[in-house]
Order: C-alpha cells, then sequence, then structure tokens
C-alpha cells in the first residue's frame, strides 16, 4: 500500500532529537506498564491467600486492563490539546497513588485489591499519550518503525513478570510496588524537565467531545480497533492470563509459569518494531494478514494441549511473534490513514479496543475451565476470531485503506 501522510501536518525533524523524544517516551510507556502489570504475576498468590474462585482471580487481573484501556479515549484527546509534553509525566504522577496503595494497604482483601487495581488502570492509559506523540515527531515513511520501536515499552509487563514475585519473595509483599512507585517518580520529573513536542505542533481549537465524534465517524478508527482487539487484546490477555494457564494446565510452579511468560511477553515486544518496519516497506495490509493467519494456526494447535517440549512452546512463543508484529502494523496503519491532527483520539480509541480485547478473554476462560475443566474451547474460540479478523483484513480494510490513499494521492496504488 502506498504511504500516505494524511492531514496537513508538515513532518517533524527526525534526527538526534526525535530519537531522544522517542527513548523518553518508550521509557515512560515501559515504566507505567510495569505499574499496570504488577497484580498479574500475584494472581496465584492472591488466589491462595483470599482463597479466590477463578473467576475471582481473573476479575482481579482484568480490572487495571480494562480501566486502563477505556481510560485511553479521554487521555488520547487529552494528548491531542495538551502535548506528550505535559501528558506523560502527568500519567506517571497520578499512577504512583494507586501502587502505593496497593503496596502499604491494598492487600487484605479482595475489595481492596479491586479497588486499588481500578485505579492501577491510570497506567495502562499512557499508550494514548505516546502514539501521537511520537507520530508527530517523525515522518510518514518512518512512522512504522518509530511506533514499533515505541511499542518495545509494552514490554514493562516482562519486567513486571521477571521481577514481582521473586521481590515479594525476598523482600514483602510490599516490595515491589514501593520499588515502582520509586521509578515513577523519577520518571515523571525526568519527563518533566527533558520532553518536548514536536516543532509546530499545535493544539485544536475544537471541544474534546467534537473532536471524540469526529475521529468515531472515520472508518480508519472502527477497523483498527477490530484488527487492534485482536492483536494487541491478545497478547494482553495471554500476558495477563498465561501464568494461571500454565500452573493449571501444565501444572507449572508459580515461578516457572511467569517465567515463561515473561518469554511470551519478550517476543511479543520484540516483534513489534520488526511489525513497524514491515510496514513501512511492504505495507501494513499483508503484514496484519500474515499475522492473523499465524494467530489461527498456532491457537489451534494449542487448543490440543500439546506437551510443552516442543511443539507448545513452539505454538505460544510463534504467536507471541505474530501478536506482537500485528500490534505494530496496525498503528502503522493508523499513522498512514489517519488524519495528523486526529492522531491521539483515534489512538485513544484504537488503544481502548486492544485493552478490551485482552479484558474479555481471560474471563470467557475462567468461566470456560469452570464449567469444562479445559481450556480448549476458549483456544478455538481465539483460532476462530483471528480468522474472521483476516478476512476483514483483505476485504474491508484493504478497500478503505485504498480509498484513503486515492483521496489523499489521486492515483496511488495499494
Amino acid at each position: 500500500m502506498t504511504t500516505v501522510q494524511a492531514g496537513g501536518q508538515s513532518p517533524a525533524a527526525s534526527g538526534g532529537r526525535a530519537a531522544a523524544m522517542l527513548a523518553l517516551a518508550t521509557l515512560g510507556f515501559a515504566v507505567n506498564f510495569w505499574a499496570w502489570a504488577l497484580l498479574s504475576p500475584l494472581g496465584p498468590r492472591f488466589k491462595e491467600l483470599l482463597g479466590l474462585s477463578a473467576a475471582q482471580q481473573a476479575l482481579l487481573v482484568a480490572v487495571p486492563v480494562v480501566v486502563g484501556s477505556l481510560g485511553r479515549i479521554p487521555v488520547g484527546a487529552l494528548t491531542d490539546r495538551y502535548g506528550g509534553r505535559v501528558m506523560f509525566p502527568l500519567v506517571s504522577a497520578a499512577t504512583i497513588v494507586p501502587v502505593l496503595f496497593i503496596g502499604v494497604a491494598g492487600q487484605s482483601s479482595l475489595a481492596a485489591l479491586l479497588a486499588g487495581g481500578f485505579f492501577l488502570g491510570i497506567g495502562g492509559t499512557v499508550f494514548a499519550v505516546g502514539v501521537p506523540f511520537v507520530n508527530a515527531w517523525f515522518p510518514p515513511h518512518r512512522r512504522g518503525l518509530a511506533l514499533g520501536v515505541f511499542g518495545v515499552g509494552m514490554g514493562g509487563t516482562a519486567i513486571s513478570a521477571l521481577t514481582t514475585v521473586p521481590l515479594v519473595k525476598t523482600g514483602g509483599s510490599a516490595t515491589p510496588f514501593l520499588i515502582t512507585a520509586v521509578v515513577l517518580a523519577v520518571y515523571a520529573v525526568v519527563a518533566w524537565l527533558a520532553m518536548r513536542d514536536a516543532p509546530g505542533r499545535t493544539a485544536p481549537a475544537r471541544p474534546m467531545a467534537a473532536r471524540m465524534a469526529a475521529a468515531a465517524r472515520l472508518p480508519i478508527t472502527w477497523q483498527a480497533c477490530a484488527l487492534y482487539a485482536v492483536a494487541f487484546g491478545g497478547y494482553v490477555a495471554f500476558s495477563v492470563y498465561l501464568p494461571a494457564y500454565l500452573q493449571t494446565a501444565y501444572g507449572l510452579e508459580q515461578a516457572d509459569a511467569a517465567n515463561r511468560m515473561a518469554g511470551f511477553v519478550l517476543l511479543a515486544v520484540l516483534m513489534r518494531p520488526v511489525g513497524g518496519w514491515l510496514s513501512d516497506r511492504i505495507g501494513p495490509l499483508p503484514v496484519l494478514a500474515g499475522v492473523f493467519a499465524v494467530t489461527c494456526t498456532a491457537a489451534a494447535v494449542v487448543s490440543f494441549t500439546p506437551g510443552l517440549a516442543p511443539v507448545g512452546t513452539v505454538a505460544f512463543l510463534t504467536m507471541a511473534a505474530a501478536l506482537g508484529a500485528g500490534s505494530g502494523a496496525t498503528f502503522a496503519l493508523v499513522a498512514q490513514v489517519a488524519p495528523a491532527e486526529a492522531v491521539g483520539s483515534v489512538t485513544g480509541l484504537v488503544g481502548a479496543a486492544g485493552g478490551l480485547g485482552g479484558f474479555v478473554p481471560p474471563l470467557v476462560m475462567g468461566f470456560l475451565y469452570g464449567r469444562f475443566e479445559s481450556y480448549a474451547l476458549g483456544l478455538v474460540l481465539l483460532a476462530v476470531v483471528a480468522a474472521a479478523t483476516l478476512v476483514l483484513t483483505v476485504t474491508v480494510v484493504r478497500a478503505a485503506a485504498l480509498r484513503r490513499s486515492a483521496a489523499v494521492l489521486p492515483g496511488g496504488r495499494g
């Protein structure tokens, strides 16, 4: 597909200063996602300590996901208005409060954990800050890779997976939360002092509600929502539920399950810039078509609960690679097709869809396991959804992208 620059914004400088801003944004993404994912590795521990059911455990780890997802809608619009230079430190500082609450006083009951998890969702909204911020710093032909590099920040969930349980064992239940709060505070100060919005950025004049309504009327918004709900939603779902799945389906120890989840997350993170890079070269749509075909196949294989050595491991890692690349390719598509002045608003809606895509599967998996004592049906459903998304990509989304290219550059071909 021909790369187009939608909207009237001139490309920002993309030299050393742009790279520095990209690094700061990626770091902020990672730190806030580290905080956002703190409850997931501790889900089995809270299940044992508080006597939670499988459904309650799934709800506990899903609440920050859904709040962080829905919160991206207003945060994306606010970023269009105030810029990432204000919103990055603001979101980081706000996330400190629930992190400290859970660490110090919020682990005694399910109600306290749910309340803390609700506000912990603030950390998950940072994605809607970073995409428009990074997008404005780079010209169209480099945005896929730049946004993919920014997406590496979702590896903050891997930091949480690798460190949370060991820190609890060595330092006590509050330790990982206190450390994360300190890191958030340091980042908020650094971001406030060092971050700058791209040259030439202008705040939109229309009210937020009008801008959100305009973004909601764009076909690319809802098409990208569907794509991201499966790609990033699948990644989020596995990153929060994989430890419980591996412990139940394969009898792994908590630490072993958390380490394997971290491997899944790390591969997905590394593949996100690859998906963006490929999208800059061959177009996002071929990348997305391949992603959903691979996800469908891998989910079908895993539904049979094959042995982890090697079939199960290969299938899970293949799915991680595909979902990571698909997350990068989706926002490469948004950067090419969405009007520049609406990228934040579109990102908020699409990011919300991705997070909600990660909220539903853990609840479905917990429900199905409670009914049938098997995860097979849930994984079959994932394969079916991936297949349907593949069809959507090569039909409706492709046609809409071609129309957009033709409208911006008459005679352009996809």
